[in-house]
């Protein structure tokens, strides 16, 4: 397969740069934003951005010159620190397949491409991102420039069929013939109450890409070990979106049918980047390939493979959690001040106060939970 096998799906390539850059810079919503960040003439500030933009080529140079600032600012405005510890064992010049749990829809790729090059790894990741999240034109561009790759959502389940095998087999190609590192996370959308579990349907579609047909536990295997996965731990101290995930569970509870809008996707987004994290950490695993090598494909069912792969990548995650004060009160039930101001910020009608309680606490108490489990 070849590179433009997938122009429906990829990050923006070598050369394609600048035209996405000026598409943006013409987008009439964008010019929007912009004179909010940055309050000068239209010319002027357009003029401002190209000089910045000059010399860039490639993704990874807009990350570089772009994102990373962006991404320090955040670290500085929004957290009281963070930290990152990746294992010896993962070679700074290989490609990597980061899978970890999913705690902020922007942020968790945002946060780990700068702990990666600080820490001497020779590129970043590519992130899948789902389509839902795509509402406006500049946003596909925007995400497309800072190595996103498309996860089409809400199709039938004869495309999604169709989908899933062609976004599988970018995914091997991404890393074994670019030579790139990937971020995804172990489940469709975030767990709303922190009890970070990998879906197998995630790992399947990881299967179906790869350089055999997939069909034997032994096929599976392999496809897996051609992924390099690693399990990634993502810990925040405080989730500034809990009372919305809150409002979330009690929407859900209360009104039939009820489903976020698109501006409760945007004000998720906005709230999870500029909304305070306390202290955030992330951990690796080491890859897990050493692990499936293990694995006697001759006596286990292919119907158990996938799950066993689940559970030893949610032991990973799970023992490599950072765990804060507000985890250890929550779990012994302790009344907690922060979490009671949480709940009164939760914007819902009859809101019902000892529910929301137990969502809240229950999202700061699993990761301890888990944790425990998994190093006990």
């Amino acid at each position: 397969m070849q590179l433009s096998d997938f122009d429906d799906i990829r990050p923006c390539a070598k050369g394609e740069m600048k035209a996405a850059f000026d598409s943006m810079l013409a987008d009439r919503q964008f010019d929007k934003i912009l004179q909010g960040l940055i309050p000068l003439p239209k010319g002027m500030r357009n003029w401002l951005l190209r000089k910045m933009f000059i010399g860039i080529k490639t993704p990874l140079d807009f990350q570089k010159r772009f994102m990373k600032p962006l991404v320090y600012y955040v670290f500085h405005k929004a957290t009281t620190g963070h930290s990152f510890l990746f294992p010896k064992s993962l070679d700074r010049n290989g490609n990597y397949t980061f899978m970890s749990n999913h705690r902020d829809i922007v942020l968790d790729s945002a946060f780990l491409d700068t702990m990666l090059l600080k820490d001497g790894f020779s590129t970043t990741v590519e992130i899948a991102i789902g389509d839902n999240l795509l509402i406006y034109p500049w946003i596909k561009t925007l995400v497309r420039m800072n190595k996103s790759f498309t996860v089409n959502r809400g199709l039938t389940p004869k495309e999604m069929l169709k989908s899933s095998i062609h976004m599988s087999q970018y995914m091997h190609f991404a890393i074994n013939e670019k030579h790139e590192n990937i971020w995804i996370a172990q489940r469709e959308g975030r767990a709303k109450d922190s009890d970070d579990r990998t879906q197998e349907s995630v790992l399947k579609m990881l299967n179906m890409g790869g350089p055999t047909s997939g069909k034997t536990t032994a096929d599976i295997i392999e496809n897996l070990r051609h992924m390099n996965i690693v399990p990634l731990a993502i810990s925040y101290e405080y989730d500034p979106c809990d009372y919305l995930k809150a409002k979330e569970f009690q929407c859900k509870r209360d009104i039939p049918g009820w489903k976020k809008a698109k501006q409760d996707d945007l004000d998720n987004m906005k709230t999870g980047i500029w909304g305070k994290k306390g202290h955030v950490h992330y951990q690796a695993a080491d890859c897990i390939n050493d692990w499936l090598d293990t694995l006697d494909s001759a006596t286990i069912e292919k119907a158990d493979i996938f799950r066993m792969v689940a559970e030893h990548i949610d032991h990973e995650i799970h023992k490599n959690y950072r765990i804060y004060d507000i985890n250890r009160d929550a779990l012994a039930g302790k009344t907690n001040e922060y979490i009671e101001s949480r709940i009164k910020m939760v914007d819902v009608e009859n809101p019902d106060v000892p529910f929301l309680r137990e969502k809240i606490t229950a999202m700061y108490a699993n990761p301890l939970r888990n944790y425990e489990a998994a190093v006990g």
